[in-house]
């Protein structure tokens, strides 16, 4: 019960300061003050401003936000956020564009769950819409997860991406974003063991922790320094009466800001300071570069106690998916078995949460896979952002994971194996038959 305690002070603690930004605006901004000359009401009204916007959002799951994109026609095409399976710890979603048939092009992008929404991953969506069909998936916050919905470890995280796999059959091609990709390797290995047909023709992993001990991170390190006694009874706090996973052992979103936050502490203190002349100003709006970034940034989500500890304990401390030893339901995950789908990996030569050399350790654990069905891309001068979002990812990084995918569309496969695959087969034959 402390846990609960904790976890609501620090809830108050976020409302008390949303509501202290609300005060000092709306006092700061009463007419009869515009006949003072005094500067500091001006600037109290914009600290007022973007402290409340600032706070607010921590607790908002931000919306998808894509309308439309133009299609080949020149004409918009409407943009449907279309639950495919939904499941108590995430759901996998189409991106279904209306009006548009069914494109060659079938993509799964795998979300992190390191305590962002799969919302981080929006413009990545955006600039593949145009060229692919695709699908993502969009984890839930711990909190709103009743303490009945049971357990999920990374495990579970694997079973539920081979789930989605098989959902979505075989002409399908993968790319893992970051925390999931070793996760996204292994579900692909469990599925070459147990369903062959249902493995994925590609997997694009981009910038993850194969091998965390390939490259010293920040991240890597307090991993070593901290003991799992101490990251639990540090970390761990019970989601408090408010929500309705109340009860539940979390790592609390806010715990995880504060730790991005204190990374770069001295960056994020100016772009905050320097947003609160602007908005004094009168040089902010809604959604100006800081409040785009921002509003993504700051809403966090929490993850379930047994992710995160099963995570860091698994993953970076006894390296299980690096040697090869990673065990999911009672069965040992071979990585040797992917024998038919190509991989390519995608690193920031600047990524300072997953250094170079951490993802590009997936290949060495790939034994039995051809050479010509292996790849590898290393960015210059791109961080840990710009690889899936940014300028890098834009201008180049993105037209070779497509290339990548092309390249690897054609060659006969098995029989689809997933009841999205028949249903957009199907679509196709409609298609096919309205135009003969």
């Amino acid at each position: 019960m402390k846990y609960m305690t904790t976890y609501d002070m620090m809830e108050t603690a976020r409302n008390t300061n949303a509501w202290m930004g609300a005060t000092a605006r709306a006092m700061a901004s009463y007419p009869v003050f515009a006949l003072s000359m005094n500067p500091m009401l001006p600037l109290m009204a914009a600290w007022g401003e973007v402290t409340e916007r600032t706070f607010d959002r921590m607790i908002a799951k931000p919306d998808w936000g894509i309308r439309s994109i133009v299609g080949a026609d020149g004409t918009d095409h409407l943009v449907d956020v279309t639950p495919v399976v939904e499941r108590p710890f995430g759901n996998l979603v189409k991106f279904d564009v209306r009006r548009r048939a069914p494109m060659k092009r079938r993509v799964l992008l795998v979300a992190p769950m390191s305590g962002h929404y799969a919302t981080l991953l929006r413009s990545t969506v955006v600039s593949l819409l145009p060229d692919c069909d695709v699908y993502i998936t969009d984890w839930h916050n711990a909190r709103d997860i009743p303490v009945s919905a049971g357990k999920f470890d990374i495990e579970d995280y694997t079973l539920y991406l081979a789930e989605f796999m098989r959902e979505l059959g075989s002409d399908l091609h993968v790319i893992a974003v970051c925390q999931p990709v070793p996760l996204t390797l292994a579900a692909t290995a469990y599925l070459a063991a147990e369903d062959p047909s249902a493995q994925p023709r590609s997997l694009t992993l981009i910038g993850g922790p194969v091998d965390p001990d390939a490259a010293a991170t920040e991240v890597t390190d307090f991993g070593r320094r901290v003991t799992m006694g101490q990251l639990e009874h540090l970390a761990i706090q019970r989601v408090g009466f408010k929500s309705k996973g109340a009860g539940r052992l979390v790592y609390p979103g806010l715990l995880q800001l504060q730790s991005f936050i204190t990374m770069n502490g001295e960056r994020h203190a100016k772009a905050f300071s320097e947003q609160i002349l602007r908005v004094a100003r009168g040089e902010a709006s809604d959604h100006d570069a800081h409040n785009r970034f921002y509003d993504e940034y700051l809403a966090v989500m929490d993850m379930t106690a047994e992710f995160y500890l099963s995570t860091v304990e698994r993953i970076f401390k006894n390296r299980e998916i690096a040697k090869n030893e990673f065990v999911v339901a009672g069965r040992k995950v071979d990585f040797g078995a992917i024998t038919d789908v190509a991989v390519k990996i995608v690193e920031g030569a600047n990524d300072d949460i997953s250094a170079p050399g951490q993802c590009l350790a997936a290949l060495d654990l790939l034994t039995n896979l051809p050479d010509a069905k292996k790849a590898a891309h290393l960015e210059p001068g791109a961080g840990h952002y710009g690889i899936f979002a940014g300028k890098s990812w834009r201008l180049n990084i993105r037209p070779l994971v497509l290339a990548f995918i092309d390249a690897n569309s054609d060659a006969p496969r098995a029989a689809k194996g997933g009841k999205a695959a028949a249903k957009t087969e199907q679509a196709e034959n409609v298609i096919n038959l309205a135009s003969a």
